[in-house]
């Protein structure tokens, strides 16, 4: 998808593969066919195996549901040992828009897992020292090669939040990089929603642009 700028907003010109559970041909903890750990399969068709266990690992009551802490165990085993922060923020966007409560099932867990898997492989291109940390600059071009053409007044804010105060290089790892691409994806689809065109500007109520920006602000931190 190619990226481009309108205005004072930047995103790619095609909307983004759905991560939602109903790409899958379920919801929750349901949908499929055939046996599997619940008494027929809940993730998506080819899904693998690894993805499998770690969920069913951690779903130690056979709900097919997680809660935050059970996904922060079933992602530290593939991925990294993530803050629930990110972990909720995570939850936030992945979960089935139907489910009141802040927890997943497995369609939703094996979307989760495989946008990690992308992301990790984008950490590692621009991580060019392989010092496991990354820094503005190369967090620009990871976000920019998502298709976010993020302004430098918008990555500035972003990087601000990692800064202890003593001066030094603010550099990202991969926890940290993870929650400011998803809250630059978050936010841009629900942008998006307001601009079907893809015109890079949209007319907002004061009503919503409040529900759209204080979810990020409130639900996970």
């Amino acid at each position: 998808a190619q990226s481009y700028h309108v205005g004072h907003q930047s995103y790619s010109s095609q909307p983004p593969p759905s991560t939602s559970a109903s790409q899958y041909g379920g919801e929750g903890g349901g949908g499929g066919g055939g046996s599997g750990y619940y008494g027929y399969n809940p993730f998506p068709p080819g899904t693998d195996p690894e993805v499998i266990r770690s969920f069913q690992m951690v779903d130690r009551d056979r709900s097919g549901f997680i809660d935050d802490s059970e996904l922060q165990r079933a992602l530290s085993s593939a991925y990294h040992r993530f803050s629930l922060r990110t972990i909720r923020l995570l939850m936030f966007l992945f979960k089935n828009p139907s489910e009141k409560s802040l927890r997943i099932g497995p369609s939703e867990f094996a979307a989760l897992w495989s946008c990690l898997g992308q992301w990790r492989a984008i950490f590692e291109r621009f991580d060019r020292d392989r010092s496991g940390k990354i820094d503005s600059t190369e967090l620009k071009d990871a976000l920019y090669s998502l298709g976010y053409a993020v302004p430098p007044s918008v990555l500035k804010v972003l990087v601000s939040r990692y800064d202890d105060g003593r001066g030094r290089k603010v550099e990202l790892n991969f926890d940290s990089f993870v929650e400011c691409g998803m809250l630059i994806k978050g936010l841009t689809e629900k942008f998006k929603e307001k601009d079907p065109r893809y015109t890079g500007s949209a007319t907002l109520t004061y009503d919503h642009f409040m529900s759209m920006v204080l979810p990020f602000l409130v639900t996970y931190d």
